[in-house]
């Protein structure tokens, strides 16, 4: 449920940007700048920073305690904004409580699955996060005739949902790698050892450049645009498309309806079975025929249902999933949150610019050109994912850490041979 929400918000914020446009008569600038401190873009890339740290250091449950009652402050000052700041501020407070959240989230559902299973449970994950964009779509769609007052009771639901949850997470377990770790830290303190810097580690090992490179690469580039498209896509349907607001949310609510699809027929139910390179490629390839036809053939209604099905589809085995699978994989059990918040901020931060700029670019170019960057993207993410997918299927987390970094629970260091960073890489 918290991908649910945090994704939920994400989107009831791109359903009523024209809304909002047209109640505070606000220009270009003013709707880069809520984009770019949302919880697509700057304001997550914060929470996730402090957020990945926190997770490691105080543990998963810990954030799973407040977090939310951060993010229901923020949507629900977003709910009630009857001018301008109300309404960044809302969007800031909402956007850190999102970044928070996503480390622990993706960190805890791959500590507590089964080693066989791991690429279905982190699909859960994604599957909840796609979940929430097609029901607040339907729900823009259904409330439509109320305006902005749809809106406003959409953010309401996300804030009564966002209760709930916190209510059930108060008996949530912590997670028993996490524990079991602490454990070992409190024990080599005893004996006199000296802790590791995560933050030092996490940049001087090469098989942690390797895997920041690989990560960075995929999520960054696709994030590029696909964050972008995900918050402005309705905006780009009605004004460059001339779609009506009711028509672009449906359109937006099918997209991701084909997400939720292939998440589970695809990315739950084969991802743990067939070659991830494969799926990764795949969907890497679905994506940029998406963006070709839409920038290419102009927007009209057969370019717009080719872009939906190619895009949607795509995205349930995309670069967000396989990213929610191996950044859980590929780092240890004591900075494994802090490394995705990490990258999380970095990505989320190159968004945040992006997005700033997205509009003015479309007003004062083209959508062409905006559209041609895009596909550059991914490109770049295409080639990363497919030269560098790690090869991690079948394998706990702990082989995966003794394999790459040449330790085991019992704190003996054992040499690594030059080729294992590399294999796990390149496989």
């Amino acid at each position: 449920m918290a991908n649910y929400i945090e994704a939920g918000s994400i989107i009831a914020a791109a359903s009523s940007l024209t809304l909002w446009q047209a109640y505070l008569h606000l220009n270009s600038i003013s709707v880069g700048l809520l984009s770019a401190l949302s919880a697509n873009a700057f304001g997550a890339a914060i929470g996730a920073l402090f957020g990945g740290y926190l997770t490691d250091k105080y543990g998963r449950k810990f954030i799973y305690t407040y977090d939310l009652l951060v993010y229901m402050l923020g949507v629900f000052l977003i709910a009630v904004s009857v001018n301008f700041p109300m309404l960044l501020i809302g969007t800031i407070i909402t956007g850190v409580a999102v970044g928070t959240g996503v480390p622990a989230s993706w960190t805890y559902i791959a500590e507590e699955a089964p080693h066989s299973k791991r690429a279905a449970h982190v699909g859960t994950a994604q599957l909840a996060w796609s979940t929430g964009p097609m029901i607040t779509f339907l729900l823009a769609v259904l409330l439509a005739p109320l305006g902005l007052l749809g809106s406003r009771i959409i953010f309401l639901h996300l804030l009564v949902i966002a209760f709930i949850t916190w209510y059930i997470r108060q008996g949530l377990e912590e997670s028993a790698i996490w524990k079991e770790d602490k454990e070992k830290e409190k024990t080599d303190a005893q004996l006199g050892k000296k802790s590791r810097s995560s933050l030092k580690e996490l940049f001087r090992l090469k098989v942690n450049r390797q895997a920041l490179f690989l990560l960075i690469g995929i999520y960054l580039f696709w994030n590029l645009t696909a964050g972008a498209m995900g918050y402005f896509m309705p905006y780009i349907y009605q004004n460059v498309g001339g779609l009506t607001n009711e028509q672009a949310n449906l359109l937006q609510a099918f997209l991701w309806a084909l997400t939720v699809l292939t998440t589970y027929v695809v990315f739950m139910r084969l991802g743990d079975r067939y070659s991830r390179r494969f799926l990764f490629g795949l969907g890497a390839v679905m994506g940029i025929a998406a963006w070709l036809i839409l920038t290419f053939t102009g927007m009209n209604w057969f370019s717009l249902f080719a872009f939906v099905i190619l895009w949607g589809s795509a995205a349930g085995f995309g670069a967000q999933a396989f990213y929610g699978l191996w950044a859980s994989e590929l780092f240890p059990t004591r900075y494994r949150a802090g490394a995705q918040g990490f990258i999380y901020f970095l990505v989320r931060f190159g968004i945040a610019i992006w997005s700033f700029l997205l509009p003015t670019i479309m007003d004062t170019l083209s959508f062409k050109v905006a559209g041609i960057v895009m596909i550059v993207f991914l490109v770049i993410h295409c080639i990363i994912g497919i030269a560098l997918a790690p090869s991690t299927q079948g394998k706990t987390l702990e082989e995966i850490e003794k394999e790459r970094f040449g330790t085991v629970r019992d704190g003996v260091k054992r040499a690594v041979t030059p080729t294992t960073a590399a294999e796990h890489l390149n496989q």
